[in-house]
């Protein structure tokens, strides 16, 4: 579908879709199922690796020798940067907002063993951090580096798009007709990628978006601007409507980005104890949590296939907890 586009493969063929029988049985739900993008061996594994493809591509075409990553201490992101530099053997530089902990722990703790370079900021806004990180990439020009900036949400979103593909092809030979694809909805290109790959394909499933960080109007607009830039950039124009496969729900949102709730906090413990995977508070918590509530609610019906695509981000679960040790819930499903 993108072949003609450059790519850089980090992932050992396809993530494992899997049945979650024992969530059927406890939601009264007749198909479930999960896409694990938490199981990859490069670096922990998540979204971020398959938009690292693109990136990376990017960097190697521009002979690059430095990756230049932004994020907060707990990003995924800067996590699998830095797994990926190691992997192909360049430097990495990781600006995080803040102050340093006073105990490293989780993706933090990764980034360290993996050798990237790691700078705090000091208390900075999102628009802040990026201003830091453009200057950090003229710095090392100047010094005779040649640095790649982690980020391009566009050329990132390609790899959703191609995970779309994916996991269309994974449902054709287990003979799965879905009906519902369930993911995070934040930043944007993730989403905006697979709902590309979605139209293009022509899936016929609603791709539903649970709104960790904000307002339904601005996850929407973000991910039409995507969309629209994933237009340009692949050449390809995609069919009148796209728009009406997806639905954005506010239900987990709380208060706020990396603000579990009551339920998130259960979910937690509902993919633990019944399908034996782990899921961190600020993404895929909230996003399994609004999966059940959709179930719960009637709006994904029970003999509708449904599938919760796991975007990662284990590792920050440690860093979490670590703080706030009640995000362990009761322990039971």
């Amino acid at each position: 579908m993108l072949e003609h586009l450059p790519r850089i493969d980090l992932l050992d063929g396809p993530t494992p879709l899997q049945r979650m029988t024992r969530v059927e049985a406890h939601t009264s739900h007749q198909s479930l199922w999960v896409k694990r993008d938490d199981f990859m061996t490069l670096g922990l594994g998540g979204n971020k690796l398959r938009s690292l493809e693109y990136w990376i591509a990017e960097a190697a075409r521009d002979s690059c020798d430095i990756l230049v990553v932004a994020g907060a201490p707990e990003s995924n992101q800067c996590r699998l940067t830095a797994a990926t530099a190691a992997k192909l053997g360049m430097d990495c530089l990781i600006l995080h907002g803040g102050n340093p902990p006073a105990n490293e722990v989780g993706n933090l703790m990764l980034n360290r063993l993996l050798g990237a370079e790691i700078r705090f900021l000091g208390p900075v806004d999102e628009a802040e951090r990026g201003q830091h990180a453009r200057q950090a990439v003229a710095d090392l020009t100047r010094g005779g580096r040649r640095p790649y900036l982690i980020g391009n949400p566009v050329v990132g979103a390609l790899g959703y798009a191609r995970a779309a593909e994916e996991l269309a092809r994974q449902a054709r030979t287990m003979d799965l007709a879905l009906r519902h694809v369930v993911l995070s909805g934040s930043m944007g290109p993730t989403e905006a990628g697979f709902l590309f790959g979605c139209a293009l394909l022509d899936l016929g499933v609603t791709v539903h978006l649970i709104s960790v960080e904000y307002s339904a109007e601005e996850l929407e607009a973000r991910v039409a601007g995507i969309v629209d830039g994933l237009c340009r950039h692949t050449g390809i124009d995609l069919p009148a409507g796209w728009q009406q496969r997806l639905a954005i729900h506010m239900n987990q949102l709380g208060d706020g980005y990396g603000r579990p709730t009551p339920a998130s906090i259960d979910a937690v413990g509902v993919a633990a104890r019944l399908e034996s995977f782990f899921l961190e508070h600020t993404y895929t918590a909230k996003t399994f949590a609004g999966l059940l509530q959709l179930i719960a609610d009637g709006a994904i019906a029970a003999d509708e296939p449904a599938c919760f695509l796991h975007t990662g981000g284990t590792p920050a679960l440690f860093g979490q907890i670590a703080r706030e040790p009640s995000l362990l819930g009761d322990g039971h499903p």
